[in-house]
């Protein structure tokens, strides 16, 4: 008889869902997906009924990462108006094994079937098998890891994009003065996100004024900032976009080998999120690895640490599959 698991990737923008058949040796073979606008549901539960009711399968198991802290099986999302919990989730698939996971936790594992062609390989680094740090930005910033026990790696969720933002340089120092006037306290997710990269062009266009390409204001008023800046940034279409670019990417490969300094991620650093594959482009002559590798003494011990761009966006959803699957096999 076939077993069917049930995969989740529950975002603020959109809800992923999928049902994939277990093969022989525990493969998945994906049945069906579908996407569904998060904001247009009062929760999980109603986007499940949906989608589980178009089809006729038994799901066996399921999994899901969902954006925020989950504890004791339960989790208030943070870019969402959602309180999901397990027990609501074996309510309407109606069966028990069911887990509730951070995404990002997904994203790790994740990274642990993705194909060599669905990375992009910044820093080649020094193959080993220690721990492996992911780090994704996106609507917000998420961090997590996969800890190596020795026989096996073992994803762990972190809430490491809220450490406090901490200031390389002269110009870091005023950009963060300038967002202490208007939040009272400022994490790495400010700058490292989607309304971050926005907030990065508005520091450079209203306190250092650097020039602004008029077709580019205009544009603001009328689509997503965030996305006018990385398109106009990328192209070199506008000086003040490229430069919020640019200073974005430094931040961000900082950030990242804080990261892996903090989980001794000597396994590679995993760079998910959709900002990141939108830039792509401009990542290579970006201060991207230069800001990764600055890290004093441990410049070198930082240059033996493999960097990887995940270009498959599904890896989150697939990592929960994975997770559905193992669950399978508990009593």
């Amino acid at each position: 008889m076939t077993a069917y698991v049930l995969a989740g990737d529950i975002g603020g923008t959109k809800t992923d869902l999928a049902i994939y058949s277990v093969i022989p040796q525990g493969k998945l073979s994906l049945v069906r997906e579908a996407s569904f606008p998060s904001q247009h549901y009062p929760g999980l539960e109603a986007v499940l009924r949906e989608f589980l009711s178009s089809g006729q399968e038994q799901v066996a198991a399921g999994a899901f990462g969902i954006a925020g802290p989950v504890i004791d099986g339960e989790v208030l999302a943070t870019n969402l108006p959602w309180r999901v919990t397990a027990a609501g989730v074996v309510g309407v698939m109606g069966c028990e094994r069911v887990r509730l996971m951070n995404d990002l936790e997904t994203t790790a594992y994740g990274t642990l079937f993705l194909a060599p062609d669905e990375l992009q390989t910044l820093n080649a680094g020094t193959p080993r098998r220690g721990n492996r740090a992911v780090i994704a930005a996106g609507t917000g910033l998420g961090q997590a890891f996969l800890f190596w026990d020795g026989q096996r790696y073992r994803a762990v969720a972190t809430e490491g994009g809220h450490a406090d933002f901490a200031p390389r340089d002269e110009l870091e120092v005023e950009l963060l003065h300038i967002l202490r006037k208007r939040y009272s306290r400022v994490s790495y997710e400010r700058l490292l996100s989607g309304p971050g990269l926005f907030s990065l062009f508005s520091f450079l266009d209203q306190e250092l004024h650097r020039p602004v390409a008029p077709s580019v204001r205009e544009r603001l008023d009328k689509e997503d900032p965030a996305a006018v800046v990385g398109q106009a940034g990328v192209t070199g279409l506008c000086a003040a976009c490229t430069e919020a670019v640019d200073l974005f990417l430094s931040l961000y490969g900082a950030q990242a080998g804080n990261l892996a300094l903090t989980v001794m991620g000597t396994g590679g650093v995993y760079i998910g999120g959709g900002i990141i594959t939108k830039l792509l482009s401009r990542v290579p002559t970006s201060a991207f690895m230069r800001s990764f590798l600055a890290k004093g003494r441990y410049a070198q011990f930082m240059a033996g640490i493999s960097v990887h761009i995940i270009l498959n966006p599904k890896a989150s959803q697939l990592g929960a599959a994975q997770a559905a699957c193992e669950l399978l096999d508990q009593e």
